[in-house]
């Protein structure tokens, strides 16, 4: 059977935070064509016909100095970028504020994206550019009012009790702040391959993942 691999496009640009695309990329990245065999020996179930493979863009070539951590080489210029993702995954930061060939670029891609994927802040991002009108979305909690209150005139729904969130056509999942990404991830997974197979993974990286609505930092930050 031909194996289907998805494409996903990490974006990149100043001030990012490292953990919000490094985390999901981690526990994604087991199904990549270099890692599934050692990452999933000995799983009693069958391994789906899929792989996922990552570009790292950003608007420049030049090494990207994120909010922690070493600086990340990119791949692929936006601009340059020809190809249509599977799989955008928007990561945020604390100024969110990337180059606007980042949002041109997603706003490019995103109608025939198959999934969007925001951790943190990265849901302002999509909202900014008309991705989230109509949908339900979370962000980072410390950042929840001033998301909520910039985009008060546009149609979304921001739950504040949640660890992430997908639309109902799960296409689209925004997930609450930093470490929430991997949390995201989990479920995003188990969307993909199912809760067995998910969890087969998350126990590969030691994961203990949150649920949906599992999110004590709604209550520690007065939004409930």
């Amino acid at each position: 059977m031909t194996q289907t691999t998805l494409q996903v496009a990490v974006c990149l640009f100043p001030g990012v935070t490292t953990t919000d695309y490094q985390g999901p990329v981690e526990l994604l990245g087991i199904l990549s064509a270099k890692n599934r065999q050692r990452a999933l020996s000995g799983v009693s179930q069958d391994l789906p016909d899929l792989s996922i493979e990552f570009t790292y863009l950003s608007h420049t070539l030049d090494p990207v100095e994120p909010t922690a951590g070493p600086l990340a080489l990119p791949s692929l210029m936006y601009d340059a970028a020809q190809e249509q993702f599977d799989i955008i995954l928007v990561p945020g930061g604390p100024n969110v504020n990337p180059p606007s060939a980042c949002s041109e670029f997603i706003k490019r891609q995103s109608p025939g994206a198959k999934y969007i994927l925001s951790v943190c802040t990265g849901s302002l991002i999509l909202a900014r550019i008309g991705l989230l009108n109509g949908h339900k979305a979370t962000t980072n909690k410390r950042a929840f009012r001033s998301v909520q209150e910039e985009t008060k005139h546009l149609p979304i729904t921001w739950v504040p009790k949640a660890r992430w969130v997908a639309t109902e056509d799960k296409r689209i999942w925004t997930g609450s702040g930093i470490s929430a990404g991997m949390d995201l991830a989990g479920g995003f997974l188990d969307h993909l391959v199912g809760k067995k197979l998910g969890l087969a993974m998350r126990s590969f990286i030691e994961l203990s993942m949150k649920t949906e609505d599992d999110d004590e930092f709604a209550a520690y930050h007065g939004l409930v």
